[in-house]
């Protein structure tokens, strides 16, 4: 039996959080629709086509893990994707899905 000290199963639950948080197919709808810039709610919401409290309560867990930012706009809070760390690594996923990913989806490999 292998046992993790209690570091290293701090370090996996948080790595979970932030991975569950990428891979869940809204939340990643909602990062990329915030690619081209930042948006409201509303404007999230037309592009996504989810409800409003769905996207909310969506919103603040990628707000929670850093993946998103929120500004306050008058009445308006403007959410906007973390360049400095989540545009560079979709960046990267995507270039990793051109090159691998694709040919499974093709049934190359």
């Amino acid at each position: 039996m292998i046992y993790l000290s209690c570091e290293m199963e701090h370090s996996l639950s948080v790595h979970k959080i932030f991975f569950t948080s990428l891979a869940n197919p809204n939340r990643l709808q909602i990062i990329n629709s915030l690619r081209s810039g930042n948006k409201n709610v509303s404007e999230i919401c037309q592009i996504t086509g989810f409800e409003q409290s769905m996207v909310s309560h969506n919103l603040k867990r990628l707000e929670r893990c850093g993946m998103v930012f929120v500004e306050q706009n008058g009445k308006n809070r403007y959410y906007t994707i973390n360049n400095k760390t989540i545009v560079p690594l979709l960046r990267l996923i995507d270039a990793h899905i051109g090159q691998y990913c694709s040919k499974i989806h093709e049934g190359k490999r």
